[in-house]
């Protein structure tokens, strides 16, 4: 087992708030998302350990890091994901992006403004998923910023559903600070049962401002060639667009704000039906 193994939380793909890899993807793509996928679950649970010493995460990053542009064979992660890109003629950008993101997330437990969430968080956490799946399925980088705006909303409705398990575990809040000083809310509320009208004013306010980016996002299914891949896209703007929906009306420190299975199929159906529109049209 290789030590960031021992840091592992368990989780799948199938765990996930939205599909990764689903059966709409071509069974052609399906390996080298996969191994994306693994590698950054990896990294992602080494930044995300409650108990690892900061030193050490970065230390394993590194290890990772290393790992994946054939400076060492240490973890499996990076060099099953090395041998897939060297195999396709993918690049490593992505992916190294992402381990800046998780540096930061042992680093960095603040962000001052909506703008620096954006840019110096998801522009590294969450846009170069996206990006990597594309050039998996040969798109071409004009639909890089619709894809952008639909993964930094993905990444924020992420954080507000998280925001109080964050706080209390890491010490980490990814809730602006100007939107908190705005609602007279303060950090310290994260850690209570349930939010405070101020709380809930703030997650409020950022779910609004992330609709905003769900609304840029609604076109990005149609850029897409690929129709299986447009298709998983048309699905994951929908699902988001509907948690968006409930960080509106629920408080996340209380309530559930991630879908049941039952919640799927009249969703799964709208976005069907929006895929089939936006192919007709």
């Amino acid at each position: 087992m290789s030590e960031s193994a021992a840091l592992s939380s368990g989780k799948t793909h199938r765990d996930e708030n939205f599909p990764v890899a689903s059966a709409l993807i071509a069974p052609r793509h399906r390996p080298a998302i996969l191994a994306f996928y693994r590698f950054v679950r990896a990294a992602d649970d080494v930044s995300d350990h409650p108990s690892a010493a900061p030193e050490e995460k970065l230390r394993l990053l590194e290890e990772m890091r290393a790992s994946l542009v054939g400076e060492s064979d240490a973890a499996p992660e990076g060099v099953a994901l090395r041998q897939v890109l060297a195999a396709r003629g993918l690049t490593a950008e992505h992916a190294l992006d992402l381990l800046e993101a998780f540096r930061r997330d042992v680093t960095k437990l603040r962000y001052a403004n909506w703008n620096e969430l954006i840019d110096e968080y998801c522009r590294y956490s969450a846009m170069p998923v996206g990006r990597y799946v594309l050039d998996v399925h040969g798109e071409p980088r004009a639909a890089w910023p619709l894809n952008d705006a639909l993964c930094a909303a993905l990444q924020v409705i992420n954080h507000l559903q998280d925001c109080g398990k964050d706080y209390r575990a890491l010490g980490r809040v990814y809730l602006p600070a100007d939107a908190l000083a705005e609602h007279g809310a303060t950090v310290e509320m994260l850690g209570a049962e349930r939010s405070t009208p101020q709380l809930r004013a703030v997650i409020a306010a950022l779910a609004k401002r992330n609709a905003v980016l769900l609304e840029r996002s609604a076109a990005f299914a149609a850029q897409i060639k690929d129709r299986r891949l447009a298709l998983e896209v048309s699905v994951i703007q929908k699902l988001a667009e509907d948690l968006n929906m409930l960080l509106l009306r629920r408080d996340p420190l209380c309530e559930r704000v991630h879908h049941r299975k039952s919640d799927l199929p009249p969703l799964l159906l709208t976005a069907f039906g929006r895929f089939l529109k936006g192919r007709l049209t």
